[in-house]
């Protein structure tokens, strides 16, 4: 399918986990794929996979969570090219509840979870506003609408994301641009597999089928799946679809009973 065909798209975190596979996808679709990430190595590797596959894509390195160097990238491809999608795929984790929770936690999440969000739709939203036309996809995550345990800094950034989102599609529906969110499950990334390492070494494996049995369909997510439906919010097929949280996540939030 080429439902992306003459679309220009931005993906944050699109060095690994959902944001590589979300590029891989919107570039299978058609669209020129500007990956975006901090890390030039992993942004470089998947714009070589991209063109080897008869893609087009470009790099674009960027701490999301500098409002100046955000602007400055994104000033820079809009001069290059004009944009019709943003995918927020960067974001980081952390593990622990309020008391498990510093200040700097807090701080250095909220810097990338919701800062570099805003940072991003705030330096993209104008020049879409101008062509009237644009699709934003944020990732917040089934813990922005439901009690996770020990996920207490982490939930606070994507709960924001969910109403960012929100205020967004209300704010510039009359300006061509639709944002929607997707709200996955536990999805097998890199970050699962180090988590699992780094903190239970000596039953890898128990640990996995245990992660994966949380989801009532019984399995993580893969970022294929999560592309999969980033991909149709991002087409025209979709334009009907503004201010939607979306879950993609085995059945966590209706079925987790």
């Amino acid at each position: 399918m080429q439902r992306l065909k003459n679309k220009a798209a931005i993906v944050t975190g699109g060095g690994s986990g959902i944001g590589e596979a979300t590029c891989l996808r919107l570039a299978e679709e058609g669209a020129l794929v500007w990956v975006l990430d901090l890390n030039q190595q992993a942004v470089e590797t998947v714009v070589a996979k991209i063109k080897d596959a008869g893609g087009q894509a470009q790099a674009a390195v960027c701490d999301i969570a500098d409002n100046q160097k955000v602007k400055a990238v994104f000033d820079d491809i809009l001069s290059q090219s004009s944009i019709e999608i943003l995918v927020n795929s960067a974001g980081i984790a952390h593990v622990g509840n309020l008391e498990g929770t510093t200040e700097q936690d807090l701080d250095r999440l909220y810097q990338v979870n919701v800062k570099g969000v805003y940072n991003c739709m705030a330096a993209i939203v104008p020049a879409m506003k101008k062509q009237k036309q644009g699709a934003i996809v944020n990732l917040a995550s089934i813990a922005s609408s439901v009690g996770i345990s020990d996920r207490f800094a982490y939930s606070m950034t994507k709960g924001a994301v969910l109403t960012m989102t929100y205020s967004v599609a209300k704010d510039y529906i009359h300006d061509g641009i639709r944002c929607n969110a997707i709200a996955p499950g536990r999805v097998h990334t890199p970050f699962v597999d180090n988590f699992i390492a780094n903190n239970y070494p000596d039953n890898q494996a128990e640990m996995f089928a245990k992660l994966s049995q949380t989801q009532p369909i019984g399995r993580m997510g893969k970022p294929s799946e999560m592309a999969a439906l980033i991909a149709y919010l991002c087409s025209d097929e979709s334009a009907f679809i503004t201010g939607v949280n979306f879950p993609i996540d085995g059945g966590f939030v209706t079925l987790n009973n």
